[in-house]
């Protein structure tokens, strides 16, 4: 059983995938930890050789794979003695002359599930051939991509692979995101990895306790039906809330209208969205001077007017927090880094597109099975840069 399911049915359904690259995670989040573990003496060289106080690091993606880089370039600009950058490889292919800069030694980190998209390969082709002192870490699920496939010809550059089973078959990204996510985060901090198995192995417990007892708070928020999803967060955590909110809007085919933004930019405007029809759900952060910013908007969202419903996502308990929303959703976690608790986090988000995706009666395999939209994208020509 996933999810309430039995494999059979969610096969009927075309459900089978997503429902099972989610229900994994854990379990590929502890052979990730080992990957990055068995090639540490290549990632120091790495890192020690090229990375000081002047090297630019971009981290970059399309779509999903953006997300890795917008969750924690933060957190890498604090560690790192380096200039920490996200990208998104569709502005970057677009617009060359606003990104590159010749003169800059450069690492680009890149993303993909697959490394066949068109902007991903570009992205990699454009750095390599506009700027003079250029290395590139590839971070992907496919050994036999075109961008592992370039990656792996030279030798100045790093190859990571992930597990496996995170290729994902899904047209949604989920094992895919956090098996990528969790590797930069232990590849940046390669000399502390034998340390951190504690905490991948704190992460992985928790992640299978929300996988399976969990997920039923999840399907009451989905219940609510709502037609318009807003998911709000600060810091690393606003970073996450684009990947949630593109993770339903994607599940869902785009019925539900699901848009993200920060906890205080979301008075600026986009608060608007609110009707009797929206479901707000904040993940609240666990600095206790983010928190306070983080609860002024719960009770205010809680003690508007209306019909609307709000769920507040916590890592700690906080009674402030569980008494002012509609629904409470904890974690319940032990004490770790900031960093690592967005693995619990996104557990929630990607259970609830997958349950929205159902509850509209759309295979969350493959939502969009009029080919408009693809698992790696279409019909994207890359024109010569001179």
């Amino acid at each position: 059983m996933i999810f309430g399911k039995k494999a059979q049915e969610l096969e009927e359904i075309k459900a089978i995938y997503t429902a099972r690259e989610i229900r994994q995670q854990p379990d590929l989040w502890r052979e990730t930890y080992e990957i990055v573990l068995n090639q540490k003496e290549a990632i120091q060289k790495f890192i020690k050789e090229n990375i000081d106080e002047n090297t630019r690091i971009i981290l970059t993606g399309a779509g999903t794979s953006e997300h890795v880089g917008n969750t924690i370039y933060l957190e890498l600009n604090k560690r790192l003695n380096a200039r920490v950058e996200a990208i998104a490889t569709t502005d970057i292919v677009s617009n060359p002359e606003e990104y590159i800069e010749k003169g800059t030694k450069t690492i680009v980190v890149s993303y993909a599930r697959s490394g066949n998209s068109p902007e991903s390969v570009g992205t990699y082709d454009l750095f390599e051939n506009n700027v003079d002192n250029i290395f590139q870490i590839v971070i992907t699920c496919d050994k036999d991509g075109d961008l592992a496939k370039r990656c792996a010809t030279d030798e100045k550059n790093l190859l990571i692979l992930m597990p496996e089973k995170s290729n994902d078959l899904s047209f949604a990204m989920t094992s895919s995101f956090s098996c990528m996510t969790l590797a930069s985060l232990l590849v940046f901090d390669i000399d502390n990895i034998e340390k951190n198995k504690e905490i991948i192995d704190i992460i992985a417990a928790q992640g299978e306790d929300i996988l399976e007892n969990k997920w039923e708070e999840v399907k009451k928020l989905v219940d609510y039906k709502a037609g318009r999803i807003v998911y709000l967060g600060s810091g690393m955590l606003k970073g996450l809330c684009k990947e949630m909110a593109l993770k339903n809007l994607e599940l869902t085919s785009g019925r539900i209208v699901t848009i993200c933004e920060s906890t205080l930019g979301f008075r600026h405007g986009p608060k608007s969205i609110i009707n009797d029809d929206t479901l707000v759900i904040l993940m609240t952060s666990s600095n206790e001077y983010t928190k306070l910013y983080d609860l002024d908007l719960v009770k205010e969202i809680y003690g508007d007017s209306g019909d609307h419903k709000l769920a507040v996502i916590s890592y700690e308990e906080e009674q402030q927090l569980k008494d002012n929303c509609n629904n409470y959703l904890c974690v319940n976690g032990k004490n770790i880094p900031d960093a690592y608790k967005v693995f619990n986090y996104m557990l929630f988000g990607q259970m609830f597109g997958y349950l929205d995706s159902l509850n509209l009666n759309i295979s969350p395999d493959n939502p969009r099975p009029d080919g408009t939209v693809n698992r790696v994208v279409k019909g994207v020509v890359i024109h010569e840069y001179k």
